[in-house]
Order: structure tokens, then C-alpha cells, then sequence
């Protein structure tokens, strides 16, 4: 720690961090552009402008920019000083020459750090009377609008864009005193990243295309704390609505987690909630259509069940409390776990490796810290986006420390850190049958068949501990990158091994266990990331249940007639045919969700659910952390939370396991009794009775405009507002207006701090935890005195079969989920559902010409798929998209032979 003197006042501060930095942590305002927690300081603005003296004899003293100054102890500045004050009133006159000054019009207005950092600095008048420079702005693809004329060249932008997630078109072009941000040409962003531009901006050059389609000012949004729904990783959202829709997601800051930042599938895949396909409405089929009462739904759908024999079958994409209450409702032994058997296989696998094994599985935060990462088949960039941002942080940790030790540069001095680094990496190793983004970083890639890949990563444990199963048959080739990955590995302090479901592959999460847990018997501290494929898989598997295809057999057998699917469609989760005969056989189909899909067509029995916007509810992500979302706004219509459909239902049946629950924290606490591997979810979020100073904590924030008017259609008078029973959050903007806890802040603002930045007011230390910890609860740690399992078995080598191919998946990140679809832009992004593609020498082998449809033949049933050549599968392998709606095989990978070739082009 460091003693400090500002304005001749002692403060002790936090050494290795930069005079700008804890002014702001001290509370005091200082104005600043250029520098972000994330991106460092390059001084680009010269906004934060102080007084730094040499001593406390020195009266005079020197301007300097406090966030190019280090923290050094007994270091006197002054950020009140007239001259520094005026330097930079002098600064905000010279950033504003050109600004059009359009606040009235422009999407940032009211939320616009420019618009507080001119408030601070008393800038009020302009003093250019001259002809303002223009741009002619461009068109940057469905997500991002652009205005270049607001720009104040703070160099933030291209600092995120290309420094930070790696993209490669959007830079910076200048000539003379024109500077200007964008593409060398018109079109789509193509950074899997990019809509964090909107909010990374500090001006509104760069805005969200998405608001502006049904564009509402910020402050008149409801918001509420939530968790992205689009990958197993949990990053945390602020969900804004206005009139009933979701207007916006945004970041919400959470350390451990994703930090400030979200991938635009998580951004950007919100329209689900808007979607035409809603159901809104109950219905029993073809007696009713939309028009029967929540009551007598109830009592229909109870009436079914005491005379039928039920199962459940649950979802990765609904909340702990729903599957949980479905779970009591037909009794554990009738529940399924609602995933296709690969999905299952590997989660099941995942939280195996991760609750029984010795080594920590990482946050975000904590990826980004690794020294050393080993992906093996895993394509982070489309199956857990944000991981993928992790690493690309990670890979700088090496040459990093470099530049520390040697030049003695902080890392928080982004450009000379740069120029020190250049274009250097740290070791990251990648073994995967497709290429991938990440492939640029690489040290190191291998493409191959899945089996032969994970044979090298099984041969990499045994080099680090010679009780692994050795592998035999190994190239000289592939002994050699052995070699080099297990020296890289041993070499690293903190090493990283990333594995997961994307390849289908089980065989490179049991390599990833065992190379981590060798390192750990030799007394390193490695990480494990494992990836599953949903926002809640893996609080699902915890939950408990029977596998999906065994459902099947329960109603062939007669031992079950009805069945009560929840949030899931199971066409994405096994074969059409099978799905087909299971719903045949049920005489009757229960189906509680919030969109019309194909197995919402077949229901009987129709419940509309709340999403993750209109309900409450936990999830549990890829490394265990358990974490709350909250309902936004109450939907119209009879939409309630599914967990809530169960209770009255079981309340109407009699059915005494849901006895006595009425809200959200009698049902999460049944749970934990029930299961007390979720014992930690109970203080999660403080309960519905928790109050500050008396009040509930508003969702609107105190400059919420326009309540009457929204409902003047219906009646003149102000409504009575909905009574929230199950949080300790208000529909209103009445309430506490001071700082809630963590897991229960709805938006950030501070005075004078109405933008994003205003973060900093609420964190217990810059670009650190927010004050009282970061949301969410570890449910999962390693587990120190167990046994090793160390897996025994490595792959034989992958050998085609004549007539056959591997059928592989390839995942995307725009397309391969199913909620996300539902927006425009991202299903424009979206790739073809049909195409299937082979190796060359294959399609020569078979007699396939590339453009014909081909049939193939998948346990007696024939699909027709369109091919295509693709020089980097290995012979013997097809690839496929998995998860684009249309595409007619889902449990991927398998084997499938070719039944017949047509010759129709496509």
C-alpha cells in the first residue's frame, strides 16, 4: 500500500495501479475518455488532466494526465487546482469542436458519459462558430448503428476491437486532422464481439441497432438483474423493457464472470422474448383455443394427472425451481432429464470430472490470468464465445510478465505494454478436427480425426505421469508436439486445459481430466474448463433424472400415458422419428412453454411460461456457479412462471410432495432439502421479505417518465402497480434509492454518473468484485482429499469404414442455439441447415460430385443432405451444422452410411 496526498489530504491506496484509477476509487470525480479497466491507459484524450507536485514545498507544480502517473507513496497532486481545472475545460472545448451537439436525437442521450464528462468539467457553451467537420457514416451490419460525426477520437473502440477480442475490420484511418473509425468498407462487423462497441463508446458513435428498431430513452426502461441464456458460461445482463417488450440487453458487470464485456449472441438473442410465437394463452386441444381461465386450466391439467400415469421431462433451458418443481410433481422416479443422449453423456461426464476430481475448474476471470492453454476439440469461439475472449487475454499473460520483469512497464500502460510485447503469445495449443479463430494465437494446431487427436492428448497425461495410459503408434510428428505440449505444460504456473461437448467427442474431456490432474499430482495448480451445452445443463444434471431415450420404452411398455414436457422441443434433442413415435404414444401431451415449436404442435395440453424476462429463477453454469435472474416486467395474458404452473397444479391434485409452496423461496427452499448438493443456492440473493430501510428496491429508475400514459388507452387513472411476492424488488420506481446488494442491483447509475462507467461507483475496487462479493455461489470446487479417477482407456486410432462416414457437428455461434434464432440479424448470420461436408478424396471415392443432394441412411431412415468438399476433414469424417433449424439430424456425432446418390444440383 501506497500514501498518497490529493489536495493536501492523505489517502492510502492499492500500489500497481495509476493516479486516475484511485481518484476514482477514492470516490473522487475526475474526468476521463481514453482509459477503461479492461484496455489500460494510453493517454489518448488528455481529459484527466491534474496538478502532480514534487514535493509539499513544490507551490507550482506541473499538469500531468493521472492515468499515464503511477501510485507512488507520499506522491502529492491535485485534482481542484485552477490550472488543472482549466486545462481541462480547455480539453472538453477542443473534443467538442466538431461534436454535432445532437443529444435531443441521439440513442446515448441521458446515458452518455461525454454528456457527464461535460457536466464535470462545467463545460456550457461552445466557442466554435465555424463549419463543423462531417463523415458519412457506415453501415456496420443488423447489430451496430453508426455516427461517426460524434466521435471525440478517444481510440477506445479499435483498443476493444482489435486489441482486446482480436477482430481484424474495423480500424482507425487518418489524414491530417480527420480521424476516422470504421471499415475500409460498408458491411457486417465480423467479430463475434462487436456489439460491445455500443458500450464501450463513451459517445454515441457506435449505438445499439436493436434499441433503435422500437427505440425507448434509457431511463424509461424497467430493468432487472438477469443471466444470459445463450451458453453454459452464465454472463450477466441487465434486461431493460418498456410497453411489455424487451427493449435491450446489456452487460452487467460481474467480476468473476464475464466482466464488463458480452458476446452478441448473449447481447443481441433477445427477441424470443418479442417473438410472434409466443404462447400467451392456455389451450386444450381442440376443446379450447386461448380462451379457457388460468383456474380452470389448472383443474383440467390436475384432472389428467390423477388419472393418468405421468412423466416429466425436463430442459436445460429452464430454471432449477421449474425443473425441480415438475421433478416433485410426477415424483423424481418419473422425471427425465430432458437432453439428447449425447448432451447428457458429456455433461454427465463434465460434472463427474468436476465434483470428484482434484482440480479447480476457472471463472472468466480467472482464464484470462492462465499462462499456458491446451484446447482439445473445442471451438470456444462458437460454443462459449466469451471463454474464447478469456483466452485471447490469457495468451498475453507470458510475454506480459516480460515486459514487467525486464522493462518494468505496468501492465496497466497499454501502449507501451504493447509495443514491448508486439506480436508475441503465450503457449496455446489446439487440437481440433476444424480450424478455428483462435488458430491465429496458436503456437501451435493439429487437425485429425477426433479419436486420433484425443489419443495424442492421452499420450501428453502419460508423459506427465507414466501411471496414465500410454499410447503407442504415434507419428514422430505427433511424439514430438507430445513433447512440446507436456514442457509447455510443466513450465506454466497457472496452465489451463479446455475441453467440452462441441466435438461429440467424450474422449478429449477424459484426456483434459487426466493431463490436469497428472500436473496436480506433481504438485502444479493447472485449471480445468469444460464446456456443456445449455445455460442450465449442468444444474439440470445435478438436479437428477433418467436419460430421455428411456422414456420411450416407459410408454411402449404401458407404464406411462402421459406426459409433461417442459420448456423443450424435442426435435432439437433426438432423432424426428423417435420423437415422433414418443408423442404418439402418449395420450396426452402437457406442454409448458413460451414458444410455438414443433413439439408445442403436438401438445394436448398447452401452458404459456414466462421467459427468463417474466420469471425468476436460478441456473448454474459451466463451472458450477449457481445464479439468480428476475423477472423483469408481468407479461400480459395468463403467461406465469413454469415452477408456478406446477405448484397450483399439484395444489389442485393433491399432490402432497408441492404441499405448502407458494413462492419462489418456499420452492428453492424444498429444493435444497430435497438435494443438498444445491444446500448453497438458499443465499443466493437475499429473500422476498428483505428490505432497505423498509423499502423494496425499485426495477425504474427515479427519472422513469410516461407510467400514466403507457395504459391511457385502457383507463385515465394511474393502475394500481403488480406486487412482486417472490423477490425483494418493486415494478415501481418507488423504493430505496440507495446501493442494493449485489445480486439484486437492477441498473448502475450514481449522480453525475449516468452511463456505463458509473460501475466504478459500485465495485470495492476498480475492475475488481462489486461491493459485498460478485453475484453467484460456486456449487462446485475441487475436491482435495478424493481419490484420482484417472481414465484408463485412450481411443483406438480412427479407421474409416467403406461406405460410411463419421458425421460430425460444427457449432455457431449465430444459429446453433435455439432461443437466439428468433432475432433477425442473427438469424441472417445463420448458416445453411443441409449442408453436409467431406473430405475431396471421399466425394472422388464415392462418386459424389460437389452440388448434388445426397441420401443417407441413419438407422433405417433416409435424409437428404446437400454436399459439399472441404479440404480440411480428414477421410472418413462429414461434417454437419448442428442445431440450425431445418437441419433434420441433432444427436450428433454417429455413424451413417450412404444409401443412394442423386444427381439433382442444389
Amino acid at each position: 500500500m501506497a500514501t498518497i496526498y490529493i489536495d493536501n489530504k492523505a489517502y492510502t491506496v492499492k500500489e500497481g495501479r495509476n493516479l486516475l484509477e484511485a481518484c476514482l476509487q477514492l470516490g473522487i470525480n475526475l474526468p476521463y475518455f481514453c482509459w477503461h479497466p479492461s484496455l489500460g491507459s494510453v493517454g489518448a484524450c488528455r481529459q484527466c488532466a491534474i496538478k502532480v507536485f514534487r514535493d509539499e514545498d513544490d507551490k507550482k507544480g506541473r499538469i500531468m494526465m493521472s492515468c499515464m502517473e503511477p501510485v507512488r507513496d507520499n506522491v502529492r497532486i491535485s485534482v481542484s487546482d485552477s490550472e488543472a481545472t482549466a486545462f481541462r475545460g480547455h480539453v472538453i472545448g477542443w473534443l467538442m469542436t466538431n461534436h454535432p451537439h445532437d443529444c435531443a436525437v441521439c440513442d446515448e442521450g441521458g446515458s452518455c458519459h461525454l454528456q457527464d464528462m461535460t457536466v464535470m468539467t462545467g463545460h456550457n457553451y461552445r466557442d466554435y462558430r465555424f463549419t463543423k467537420r462531417t463523415y458519412r457514416n457506415q453501415d456496420l451490419g443488423p447489430f451496430l448503428n453508426h455516427e461517426m460525426n460524434r466521435c471525440i477520437q478517444c481510440y477506445r473502440c479499435v483498443r476493444f476491437y482489435k486489441d482486446y477480442a482480436g477482430g481484424k475490420d474495423l480500424d482507425v484511418f487518418a489524414a491530417n486532422n480527420h480521424v476516422y473509425f470504421g471499415r475500409q468498407q460498408p458491411g457486417k462487423l465480423e467479430s463475434e464481439f462487436s456489439g460491445n462497441l455500443a458500450e464501450v463508446c463513451p459517445t454515441g458513435v457506435f449505438t445499439d441497432k436493436t434499441l433503435k428498431s422500437h427505440y425507448t430513452r434509457k431511463w424509461d426502461m424497467t430493468s432487472a438483474p438477469s443471466v444470459c441464456q445463450g451458453c453454459s458460461l452464465g454472463c450477466n445482463t441487465i434486461a431493460g423493457e418498456r410497453y411489455g417488450t424487451i427493449r435491450q440487453i446489456t452487460s452487467r458487470y460481474n467480476g468473476e464472470v464475464n466482466g464488463y464485456f458480452l458476446c452478441d449472441r448473449g447481447r443481441y438473442g433477445y427477441e424470443f422474448v418479442n417473438s410472434p410465437q409466443r404462447i400467451h394463452h392456455p389451450a386444450i386441444r381442440p376443446h379450447t383455443n386461448g380462451t379457457a381461465s388460468v383456474e380452470w386450466m389448472v383443474e383440467q391439467v390436475a384432472n389428467k394427472l390423477r388419472s393418468g400415469k405421468a412423466i416429466g421431462i425436463g430442459s436445460p433451458r429452464a430454471s432449477l425451481e421449474s425443473n425441480f418443481a415438475l421433478r416433485q410433481l410426477v415424483g423424481a422416479e418419473h422425471f427425465y432429464i430432458g437432453m439428447s443422449d449425447m448432451e447428457h453423456d458429456h455433461t454427465a461426464l463434465a460434472l463427474k470430472i468436476l465434483r470428484d476430481g482434484p482440480v479447480r475448474t476457472p471463472s472468466l476471470h480467472e482464464t484470462e490470468k492462465a499462462d499456458m492453454v491446451l484446447i482439445l476439440g473445442e471451438d470456444i469461439t462458437n460454443t462459449a464465445p466469451m471463454l474464447a475472449l478469456a483466452v485471447r487475454q490469457a495468451v498475453r499473460q507470458e510475454p506480459l510478465k516480460d515486459a514487467k520483469q525486464t522493462a518494468h512497464i505496468a501492465e496497466w500502460q497499454d501502449a507501451a505494454v504493447r509495443e514491448a510485447v508486439q506480436d508475441r503469445n503465450g503457449p496455446l495449443f489446439i487440437l481440433h478436427t476444424f480450424p478455428t479463430k483462435l488458430d491465429e494465437l496458436a503456437t501451435k494446431t493439429l487437425r485429425g480425426a477426433p479419436d486420433n487427436l484425443a489419443r495424442i492428448a492421452f499420450a501428453v497425461s502419460h508423459k506427465i505421469g507414466a501411471e496414465m495410459p500410454a499410447v503407442s503408434g504415434l507419428t514422430a510428428e505427433e511424439a514430438l508436439l507430445v513433447e512440446q505440449i507436456a514442457q509447455a505444460l510443466e513450465a506454466a504456473d497457472r496452465p489451463l486445459v479446455i475441453a467440452g461437448y462441441g466435438s461429440g467427442n467424450d474422449a478429449y474431456m477424459k484426456a483434459a481430466a487426466n493431463i490436469s490432474w497428472a500436473l496436480h499430482k506433481k504438485g502444479k495448480q493447472p485449471m480445468l474448463s469444460l464446456t456443456v451445452p445449455e445455460c442450465n445443463s449442468l444444474g439440470l444434471e445435478m438436479l437428477g433424472g433418467h436419460r430421455l431415450d428411456s422414456a420411450l420404452a416407459v410408454l411402449r411398455n404401458g407404464d406411462a400415458d402421459t406426459l409433461v414436457i417442459l420448456e423443450n422441443d424435442l426435435y432439437r434433442r433426438a432423432d424426428k422419428h423417435i420423437v415422433d413415435e414418443l408423442l404418439q404414444l402418449a395420450k396426452e401431451v402437457i406442454v409448458v412453454d413460451h414458444l410455438y415449436n414443433p413439439t408445442a404442435e403436438k401438445a394436448t395440453v398447452i401452458l404459456p411460461a414466462g421467459t427468463f424476462a417474466e420469471a425468476d429463477g436460478t441456473i448454474v453454469n459451466n463451472e458450477g456457479r449457481a445464479q439468480r435472474y428476475y423477472q423483469v416486467f408481468v407479461p400480459k395474458g395468463e403467461i406465469q412462471e413454469s415452477w408456478r404452473w406446477f405448484l397450483q397444479i399439484a395444489a389442485k391434485a393433491g399432490i402432497h410432495r408441492l404441499n405448502g409452496l407458494d413462492n419462489l423461496d418456499d420452492i428453492v427452499w424444498a429444493m435444497t432439502v430435497a438435494i443438498p448438493s444445491l444446500a448453497r443456492i438458499e443465499a443466493l440473493a437475499p429473500s422476498a421479505d428483505f428490505r432497505m430501510a423498509g423499502q423494496k428496491i425499485p426495477r425504474e429508475p427515479h427519472r422513469y417518465s410516461g407510467r400514466t400514459a403507457i395504459l391511457a388507452d385502457e383507463n385515465v387513472s394511474e393502475p394500481k402497480p403488480p406486487d412482486d411476492v417472490d423477490t425483494p424488488l418493486s415494478f415501481t420506481m418507488e423504493g430505496f434509492r440507495g446501493e442494493p446488494p449485489s445480486p439484486l442491483i437492477p441498473f448502475f447509475w450514481s449522480p453525475g454518473w449516468n452511463s456505463v462507467q458509473s460501475i466504478n461507483k459500485f465495485q470495492a475496487e476498480i475492475g475488481g468484485a462489486l461491493h459485498g462479493g460478485d453475484p453467484g455461489k460456486r456449487l462446485l470446487e475441487a475436491h482435495v482429499n478424493g481419490r484420482i479417477p484417472f481414465f484408463t482407456e485412450a481411443p483406438e486410432p480412427f479407421v474409416p469404414m467403406p461406405g460410411h462416414v463419421h458425421l460430425m457437428p460444427v457449432y455457431h455461434i449465430f444459429g446453433s442455439d435455439e432461443l437466439s434464432m428468433f432475432t433477425s440479424g442473427i438469424a441472417a448470420n445463420s448458416p445453411e441447415p443441409f449442408v453436409i461436408w467431406l473430405n475431396p478424396e471421399d466425394l472422388h471415392q464415392w462418386g459424389i460430385s460437389p452440388g448434388v443432394w445426397v441420401n443417407f441412411e441413419v438407422d433405417g431412415h433416409t435424409y437428404t443432405l446437400a454436399a459439399e468438399a472441404n479440404n480440411w476433414l480428414p477421410r472418413g469424417i462429414a461434417a454437419l451444422n448442428a442445431g440450425v433449424p431445418g437441419a433434420q439430424l441433432v444427436d450428433m456425432p454417429q455413424c451413417i452410411r450412404f444409401s443412394r446418390i442423386t444427381t439433382e444440383t442444389f
